[in-house]
């Protein structure tokens, strides 16, 4: 559905009527107004206008200015500690290196200016007085749920490579298909993805996993993925071998992806944690397939492909320690999953139940419900656990390190160890977590 009743901000409102108060165009461009077509709010409001950025800066000189993208066109006024992007219309020249343009010209044609933009639904443009403005047909493309690119995909892929993540992620947030020959182009042109820098390639593909319609990308796109993670092409066309599996690898894949929730942490979790079974396949005399210690293989590779990638430390860490346990099998029993709880902690523990859910709901049916009953009363052991405040770690144990010390113990490794054994003793229901009884349990048992 398209929606026409467009608001914008007031700030843009009074950006546009003092633009067009001194003799210029003015629009919001791009994103906003494909959001705004799709009854979506839009994040920011980029404008474009047929003013010099000298002129620009006239108009606002009573503004704080920041024109560190000035030579681009670019004067990014802020007004009320808001930033607003104010952009010449301009030409893109030449292309180097898939990704920059050598110059930029500017221009006084606003059609010249949308005709340089990546894909129709991002080139279109609006201001109260004119409406929408497309030439491109963004608006037939957005009601039918089309990525195509302005003009020749080609060419817009060969300038910029990082549009065909651009085209997969877009396609997977708004829950789009890639049009024909934009998908051709796609194909044809992926391999310069390895022009693209780790950190832009990161950040698309986080999105893009997080999107509605990741599966589909996923599916569609895997010679893409591949590109940019090439360990990843070893799953396509793995089968499994195994009654616990009735789809490729691959496909399982996409599906623990789908089944759970668009969290980066949790889908790039998914995405990967399956990597390491290929090099850990055995055989069994019946030719049943097994994959002792994928969940560490795995791990690894992980490791590699996201440092790689220059993911940050701590997304980096939480990922590979979620590949590594996502095959923990965890009895529901109270003291075991409390263990587990004081290994692994609490926040791991909540995805890593939704990692195996995943998991199982991807996996064929033999023993499909039992795994799923059994997570079920896990979890809900495990929700119970947390509603309760009980003690799992230390945090929860009412005793401390200066609690031990003014029971005349000394500093160091001691302490520790002791601490460990109370809380082991509480986990287990051997002791009762106050403070007295675990200190009168200290003085007569450790001091």
């Amino acid at each position: 559905m398209i929606y026409m009743n467009f608001t914008l901000p007031k700030n843009v409102l009074n950006i546009i009527a003092k633009m067009e108060s001194n003799g210029f165009q003015c629009y919001t461009v791009g994103g906003c107004v494909r959001d705004m077509l799709l009854g979506l709010t839009p994040k920011d409001y980029d404008l474009t206008t047929n003013a010099k950025p000298d002129e620009i800066i006239s108009i606002f000189k009573d503004y704080k200015i920041i024109d560190a993208g000035i030579k681009h066109g670019t004067v990014a006024v802020i007004i009320d500690n808001e930033v607003y992007e104010i952009t010449t219309y301009r030409i893109d020249g030449d292309y180097e290196d898939n990704r920059h343009p050598k110059n930029v010209e500017f221009t006084t044609s606003l059609k010249e200016d949308l005709a340089r933009r990546d894909f129709t639904v991002n080139a279109m443009a609006y201001n109260p007085s004119e409406g929408v403005i497309d030439y491109f047909n963004g608006q037939e493309d957005l009601k039918y749920k089309a990525i195509r690119c302005v003009g020749e995909p080609d060419k817009r892929f060969k300038e910029d490579a990082l549009r065909i993540l651009r085209a997969l992620r877009f396609a997977s947030t708004y829950n789009f298909s890639v049009e024909f020959n934009t998908y051709n182009a796609i194909a044809k042109n992926k391999e310069l993805l390895n022009n693209i820098s780790k950190e832009r390639i990161a950040t698309e593909l986080v999105k893009t996993l997080c999107g509605e319609n990741c599966s589909y990308i996923l599916r569609r796109f895997k010679d893409v993925f591949a590109v940019i993670i090439p360990e990843i092409s070893t799953v396509f066309h793995y089968d499994q071998n195994t009654p616990h599996h009735n789809k490729t690898l691959w496909k399982h894949t996409v599906s623990c992806v789908k089944h759970i929730d668009n969290d980066p942490i949790l889908r790039m979790t998914m995405l990967l944690h399956d990597i390491g079974k290929p090099m850990s396949e055995n055989k069994d005399e019946n030719g049943v397939s097994h994959f002792r210690g994928h969940e560490k293989t795995g791990a690894g590779i992980a490791k590699i492909i996201l440092e790689r990638l220059r993911y940050p430390k701590d997304f980096t860490e939480t990922v590979v320690n979620l590949i590594s346990i996502h095959d923990l099998r965890i009895q529901p029993d109270r003291i075991i999953i409390k263990k587990v709880l004081k290994n692994i902690g609490s926040d791991n523990f909540s995805m890593l139940m939704k990692i195996q859910m995943a998991d199982v709901l991807s996996q064929s049916s033999y023993h499909q419900q039992e795994k799923i009953d059994k997570l079920n009363k896990v979890n809900s052991i495990f929700l119970d656990i947390m509603a309760n405040d009980e003690c799992f770690s230390l945090k929860y144990l009412k005793v401390n390190g200066s609690d031990l010390m003014g029971c005349g113990m000394s500093k160091g490794k001691i302490i520790g160890d002791t601490l460990n054994l109370l809380l082991n003793k509480v986990i287990e229901n051997t002791l009762v977590n106050d403070k007295e009884t675990l200190l009168q349990y200290v003085r007569k048992n450790v001091i």
